[in-house]
């Protein structure tokens, strides 16, 4: 019987509920793909909603390949209060009168949140401390300190501001580096301004070329199980391309290597028909494949 996995093999796009954990999406696609081999890239919080890119089948190779190194929220963030998390789910550390906070303060110091800077993580992030989750570091009670890390904030924009009382609320919108952590962003902010701050909605609207144009509920996943990309459109689309030939093309499905042709990183060779072959990577006399996308069992 002819092998079909390339046909059930791809990326799914979800759009995740709040209150539920990225494992818990991935246990809900393994039912309903009727596979163990679902995994997924770049975790959202349980508080968060939005774009989790989810890998089914063969595609779960893809997954730690793709260079899914920009990321883009929306949020809220409360100014006049600091939390234990440093967002909403957090038990409330102090609580600051914020009114008096300007907007030409709240800009300054977003300003200087904005571009390369350096980050410490929150203490509930799933970071490795001594080979252990820092979030599971804190359920344990341990006292311990994270490092500062590099990290690009390419746009932080505040969309709306509204002032309740002693709280500042910020509608924000933030295209950043894999690795950032929009709950810093928000315990910074309150921090330079000397009134606390924490995060009290948090939304992924894109992970690298996937939106929310992509992606589907898991209510409507579900009902209908289907991929949002098949394992061909997902390698042309994730990673530059190379066309080759139809001889090529075999040899490579069949696990051999092609003449280098100097281009850098990962990229995709296509054959003919359009057909994504492999993930090619070029390493001194060699171009050999890092992922085999359509063996010659499926050619």
């Amino acid at each position: 019987m002819a092998d079909t996995s390339i046909e059930n093999a791809g990326l799914l796009v979800v759009d995740k509920d709040a209150g539920v954990t990225s494992h818990d999406v991935v246990s809900k696609c393994r039912k309903a793909f009727n596979t163990r081999r679902v995994g997924h890239a770049g975790t959202l919080d349980p508080m968060a909603t939005g774009v989790l890119v989810i890998g089914v089948e063969r595609a779960t190779k893809l997954l730690g390949l793709l260079s899914l190194t920009t990321k883009s929220y929306t949020a809220t963030i409360r100014l006049g209060q600091g939390t234990t998390t440093d967002d909403a789910e957090g038990e409330v550390l102090e609580t600051v009168d914020a009114s008096g906070v300007s907007d030409d303060q709240i800009a300054a110091v977003v300003a200087g949140l904005t571009g390369d800077i350096q980050q410490v993580p929150a203490k509930v992030s799933a970071i490795k401390v001594d080979g252990r989750r820092a979030h599971a570091l804190v359920r344990t009670g341990a006292e311990f300190e994270l490092e500062s890390r590099p990290v690009t904030v390419h746009r932080f924009d505040i969309l709306a501001t509204r002032r309740d009382g002693g709280f500042v609320d910020l509608d924000v919108a933030v295209d950043c580096s894999s690795g950032t952590y929009i709950r810093s962003l928000a315990r910074d902010l309150g921090a330079a301004l000397g009134v606390g701050g924490h995060l009290t909605v948090l939304r992924r609207t894109a992970v690298g070329p996937f939106t929310l144009e992509h992606s589907r509920t898991m209510d409507d996943v579900t009902a209908a199980p289907g991929l949002s990309l098949g394992i061909d459109d997902a390698a042309k689309l994730c990673f530059p391309h190379r066309e080759i030939s139809d001889d090529d093309a075999e040899s490579i499905s069949q696990g051999r290597w092609l003449t280098p042709i100097g281009m850098k990183g990962i990229y995709t060779v296509v054959d003919p028909s359009g057909q994504a072959i492999a993930l090619i990577q070029e390493k001194g006399r060699r171009a050999s494949s890092v992922m085999v996308v359509r063996p010659a069992t499926l050619r």
